[in-house]
């Protein structure tokens, strides 16, 4: 490939990635203008990383266009720096949460998780009060759990589902409390379990409680 050809496509990838990055900058602007603080707590680091993207982009497309060796030199060293940081928190990521691939029930499609089976570091992070309350009040404003009876009309509807994660974790009491489901997102709490998991006297048939409190959740 000759020069003018790497500059070509140079030049037009990075177009096309400063389009992008002005498209993420003005969704991060939209998300300013919401009342919700979940929605607003993302509009920096959106609009960061589209400053970010749209930086990059306009170096090497200035660089493609003057057939500037020092610009594209920056540009491609600043990739690499990306690409590194990218190696390192896929890496990073891999080991915080290698042992959480969640647990298998009998007669169950979904997973359960337990918090303890993650590093020492992320449940430091996770038990932080202040922490955990922002996430807590994002997700009961979701309210994923309170479609969950929408979503699955019958207890067998239930048990072949395949919850996510959260709702797994979040909407319902661990499997080993014992609880009878009235319905997917109710459950008999008058049934006396013999679970020694904190998380069964934690949940609540309320809206707003659930098990956002649970280790399962977190």
């Amino acid at each position: 490939m000759g020069m003018g050809t790497s500059t070509f496509v140079i030049r037009w990838v990075n177009l096309l990635t400063m389009l992008l990055a002005v498209a993420v900058i003005i969704f991060g602007v939209w998300m300013s203008t919401h009342n919700d603080g979940c929605r607003r707590s993302l509009t920096f680091p959106v609009i960061a990383l589209g400053g970010f993207i749209f930086l990059i982009s306009i170096i090497g497309f200035l660089g493609a266009c003057k057939r500037s060796v020092a610009l594209l030199w920056i540009y491609l060293f600043v990739l690499l720096i990306v690409l590194i940081a990218i190696l390192v928190f896929t890496v990073l990521a891999f080991i915080v949460t290698n042992n959480g691939s969640g647990h298998s029930n009998p007669g169950l499609r979904y997973k359960e998780y337990k918090l303890n089976d993650y590093s020492s570091w992320f449940l430091k992070q996770l038990n932080n009060t202040n922490n955990w309350k922002k996430l807590k009040s994002c997700l009961v404003k979701s309210e994923q759990c309170r479609k969950l009876s929408k979503k699955y009309k019958t207890i067998k509807q239930l048990k072949s589902a395949e919850l996510t994660p959260i709702e797994a974790g979040c909407c319902r009491p661990p499997s080993e409390c014992g609880y009878p489901a009235v319905n997917a997102s109710y459950y008999d709490l008058s049934f006396h379990s013999i679970s020694s998991n904190k998380d069964c006297k934690l949940y609540k048939n309320l809206r707003t409680i659930k098990c956002y409190n649970c280790d399962s959740c977190k």
